[in-house]
């Protein structure tokens, strides 16, 4: 069966190696934070201005004041840090980041993403998402495999405005784990289980490669 987002963010939270620092997007990417293996030690950054995010608050732990850039509310671990938001983007365009993790709209079979905006529809602004794409050293996109109507959002190219080009690594989605090939578009790595390789093809409206089996994705 397919995923749900808890089950996104677990699979995510597998590809965390200790000592990186991580930025989490809005969304999905938010609740890797919760998964973290505990043998992993990473540090995680908002880009309004925080270096160590811990989980997200229990009942009693909510501080209104304590937010991400997503306007959750959060929590922080020893040894935190708070600084303006200037700091926060000389982090990132300084490559200080070693790992991105992202929501998308749609990402196409060269590893371009879009995920700021729908023409016609009002967006509050683009924010972090053009540096992040352009500065960070890895980017994993967290997202579903198609939209609510059904349509593949693994495209070709995509048709929504740009974010930034060829800078996606790998997406996980509810479907499947992928890889962007140059030159040979999305690269099956991992299927969720019960799913199928010919239904991960068929909601798939990029360029996609199967080579050998397939194996389940491992959901901890």
């Amino acid at each position: 069966m397919a995923l749900d987002k808890i089950g996104i963010a677990k699979r995510i939270a597998q590809e965390i190696q200790t000592g990186w620092y991580i930025n989490l997007g809005i969304g999905i990417p938010t609740l890797v934070a919760n998964y973290l293996p505990e043998a992993v030690e990473v540090v995680l950054q908002s880009e309004n201005g925080l270096l160590g995010i811990g989980p997200f608050p229990g009942k009693n732990e909510v501080d209104p004041d304590l937010i991400n850039a997503g306007k959750q509310t959060i929590t922080m671990l020893n040894g935190s840090s708070l600084f303006s938001s200037a700091e926060s983007f000389g982090m990132i365009r300084g490559e200080h980041i070693n790992l991105t993790i992202l929501g998308a709209m749609e990402v196409s079979e060269n590893g371009d993403i879009a995920n700021w905006k729908i023409p016609g529809k009002m967006v509050k602004g683009m924010g972090g998402a053009m540096d992040l794409v352009a500065s960070a050293k890895n980017i994993i996109v967290a997202m579903q495999h198609v939209s609510r109507s059904g349509d593949s959002k693994l495209l070709k190219e995509c048709t929504l405005p740009i974010t930034g080009l060829r800078c996606v690594k790998k997406i996980v989605t509810d479907l499947a784990v992928l890889e962007i090939s140059p030159g040979e578009g999305f690269r099956l790595l991992e299927r969720a289980p019960g799913i199928s390789v010919e239904e991960i093809k068929h909601a798939t409206a990029g360029k996609i490669l199967v080579t050998g089996d397939v194996p389940e994705m491992t959901i901890n």
